[in-house]
């Protein structure tokens, strides 16, 4: 895989390039990803400033932005106040952006926790204990137009907290989240005498964006290092996939280094849609 382009979690589009190793069987009907590396940059957001002034642009979550920070209390505290009983406070901010609107305008999701006292408590509660968990997410915004402040919120609690019908405010969204649930190991079975008999093993890194001179300076091999344990032996890796089969059944296979060129002549060719604002492909 090449010119890998999607949008992150961090909510900004990022471009790079990822390597695997995939088995394939069509007659045992197999299909298995043995190993992966992605690395990930994001597009240059001067350059993106430059072509769209008025688009959003994503910000740090950390405390480096107070505007953010800001944004997401606002927000909480518009929820709370609708709330007849239940009060929440933030837990984590996990994506944020500005754009300009009517005004300043800052974009934030955070996970939320649930609050030990009630709405008629607030003024005199206490902290509530570190050990507390998201029940939780949140989408809201703080508009700053020119006479009056916008701030929007609306919640979505994960299933096993899922409050109480009519316990809080109807005009703001509350249907379940089911939460993320951590996919079991594809060979939770399998001896431990091969390394390589395990489910996927892969990683994605993210790199920094690039200033648009070293975007010119360096070369996309240079820029996106991608690396795989399994191919990198000259002589082959040997892979057993015998585990990927009924019955007593032996398969090994040998896995050679990738090409060190980008590409061939035909294989996968010239870029269909070059664009301007990623490295050179």
């Amino acid at each position: 895989m090449d010119d890998l382009q999607y949008e992150s979690s961090q909510g900004c589009h990022v471009y790079g390039q990822c390597k695997a190793i995939f088995y394939m069987n069509n007659p045992s009907r197999v299909l298995y990803l043995a190993a992966y590396n992605c690395t990930l940059r994001p597009v240059s957001r001067r350059k993106i400033h430059m072509m769209c002034p008025d688009c959003p642009s994503p910000l740090p979550t950390d405390s480096s932005y107070p505007q953010v920070l800001e944004a997401a209390i606002k927000s909480l505290a518009k929820y709370n106040n609708g709330s007849t009983s239940k009060q929440y406070s933030l837990f984590k901010i996990t994506k944020a952006s500005s754009q300009w609107v009517v005004g300043p305008s800052y974009f934030v999701e955070y996970l939320i926790k649930e609050s030990p006292c009630t709405k008629s408590q607030a003024s005199s509660c206490s902290l509530q204990s570190s050990d507390s968990v998201p029940v939780g997410i949140c989408n809201g915004y703080r508009i700053q137009a020119r006479l009056e402040e916008l701030v929007s919120a609306t919640c979505d609690f994960f299933v096993a907290q899922a409050p109480a019908t009519g316990s809080e405010n109807s005009a703001v969204n509350q249907k379940p989240t089911s939460l993320p649930k951590v996919k079991e190991s594809q060979q939770k079975n399998t001896p431990p005498d091969s390394p390589y008999k395990a489910g996927p093993r892969g990683s994605v890194q993210y790199l920094p964006d690039l200033d648009d001179e070293n975007s010119q300076e360096k070369g996309p091999q240079e820029a996106f290092p991608v690396h795989l344990d399994l191919a990198t032996n000259s002589q082959g890796e040997t892979l057993d996939v015998s585990f990927l089969f009924l019955g007593p059944v032996e398969k090994k296979l040998v896995v050679l280094p990738f090409p060190k060129e980008a590409r061939t002549a035909e294989c996968p060719g010239p870029a269909k849609n070059p664009s301007p604002l990623v490295l050179p492909p």
